[in-house]
């Protein structure tokens, strides 16, 4: 008995003797199992016991380990080049070139050079397509400028109005409430949502065709009126004002309204 054993002899003879019985009850063809707090060993038997001094020491199957030559960062995958002035361009292992400028402009070209995006330092973003499509967007304005191949322009503003310009000149512009309204050689054409029309042409004449299928006639000269049932009311420059009914009655007015002919 070691001077450090505080145990009865008594105590351990008795609990070996425990012991002993115990395992002795457990048949070793039995297929029952005790739960896992009845084991002596804190574990069902037929768990291997990993932690025992037998296996402390043996060597496990460890997942093998990476090579440190394998893990590449972005750094590693790029080149890059200063160039006078604090330009900076850096080729990707994707094949894209980035090129950051002193002002903080950055442009980036796909590996196929159809692709460009340009960010300027103010915010505003160009695009070109590979079809060769510009789209440029102005950040203080928020408005954005297309320009197409065959010359074609639209812009397009952030209150939803869009305009757009064609090759030989007219223009064309939508409004946020649907009026369309075009623009070639000089006159003007314009569709209202109700479907009222207005065309001017070069000399500032103006034909107004409303909805309900009455005609305006504007000239540097006179503003004539035609109605449903074939009446035409005329205002001169001068202030007269003639009224042909369609039953062939004639009625002129002076610039005063005062009736000088009335013709029936």
């Amino acid at each position: 008995m070691s001077a450090w054993d505080v145990t009865p002899p008594e105590a351990m003879a008795a609990a070996k003797g425990q012991e002993h019985d115990m395992r002795s009850s457990i048949p070793e063809s039995s297929d029952d199992r005790f739960p896992v707090k009845a084991q002596a060993s804190g574990r069902p038997r037929s768990v291997p016991d990993i932690m025992g001094p037998q296996n402390l020491l043996r060597p496990g199957p460890f997942p093998e380990a990476v090579p440190v030559t394998d893990i590449k960062t972005e750094k590693e995958e790029m080149q890059e080049k200063q160039h006078p002035g604090g330009k900076v361009e850096q080729v990707l292992s994707d094949g894209r070139t980035i090129v950051t400028f002193p002002n903080g402009t950055r442009k980036e070209i796909s590996a196929d050079k159809k692709n460009v995006l340009i960010r300027f330092f103010n915010g505003d973003v160009k695009k070109i397509k590979p079809d060769q499509k510009v789209v440029y967007y102005y950040a203080d304005a928020q408005t954005t400028h297309i320009t197409y191949p065959d010359g074609m322009e639209i812009v397009q503003f952030p209150n939803n109005q869009t305009e757009k310009f064609y090759p030989d000149g007219s223009k064309e512009t939508v409004f946020p409430d649907g009026t369309v309204t075009w623009l070639k050689n000089g006159c003007e054409k314009t569709v209202f949502p109700d479907g009222t029309t207005v065309n001017v042409k070069r000399n500032g004449d103006k034909t107004i065709m409303f909805s309900n299928g009455q005609k305006e006639i504007h000239t540097a000269r006179f503003k004539r009126r035609e109605f449903l049932d074939g009446t035409v009311r005329t205002v001169y420059c001068s202030g007269c004002q003639e009224t042909k009914y369609a039953s062939g009655r004639v009625k002129v007015k002076d610039e005063s309204g005062n009736i000088i002919l009335d013709w029936k």
